[in-house]
């Protein structure tokens, strides 16, 4: 019976930042959508939404690695930190002209498409999640190493960078929440005697 309280612990304590997972994936697909509904428009623009998205991630990845149960809360923490930073900085001086903006998204996207990687070997749904992380670290990477790029193409880049973080964090999430409740289920079955 302590056996399976200390299981139902443990996945409590493995699970419970699912909701963080799938908020953040909201997130990302609803920033994605945004930058590509307008990429006319001004680059100030571009930057504070990017720069609320990633400010809002960081917070989210940083309670993580303090309140979760993950084997890579170290590389949450930079990350969150990463973010956080990169967030303060877009939202204060959106105009800090194209090369900046795009050398912050560009850093940002190889930073969660690596985190997003490593920590895809350890979650359900692995293929979707190294695919979403494939496709942060190209556009990251594409972006850094041409960062005069226009602010059209740097909002179709980050756009769809936003949403497969998003889509690959929402799989995560739900991933995280059927372990949590099929989990719940067995051991709640296991501790009460059969009928």
């Amino acid at each position: 019976m302590s056996d399976r309280s200390t299981a139902s612990d443990d996945l409590r304590a493995l699970t419970w930042g699912w909701w963080i997972a799938i908020l953040t994936g909201a997130i990302g697909v609803v920033a994605g959508v945004v930058v590509l509904a307008k990429p006319s428009d001004s680059l100030a623009t571009l930057a504070v939404v990017f720069g609320i998205f990633v400010l809002l991630d960081g917070i989210m990845e940083l309670v993580g690695a303090v309140v979760g149960g993950s084997p890579n809360r170290g590389m949450l923490a930079v990350v969150g930190v990463i973010s956080v930073i990169a967030g303060i900085l877009l939202i204060r001086h959106p105009l800090g002209g194209v090369r900046a903006v795009a050398l912050i998204v560009g850093i940002w996207l190889v930073a969660a498409g690596v985190v997003n990687f490593i920590g895809a070997f350890d979650a359900e749904r692995r293929l979707l999640r190294i695919l979403a992380s494939l496709v942060l670290i190209v556009a990251g990477v594409a972006i850094v190493s041409s960062p005069n790029i226009g602010y059209a193409t740097l909002a179709l880049i980050a756009g769809l960078g936003f949403i497969f973080y998003g889509i690959g964090m929402l799989a995560y999430g739900w991933a995280l929440h059927a372990v949590r409740h099929e989990g719940m289920a067995f051991t709640d079955r296991g501790a009460r005697p059969a009928m």
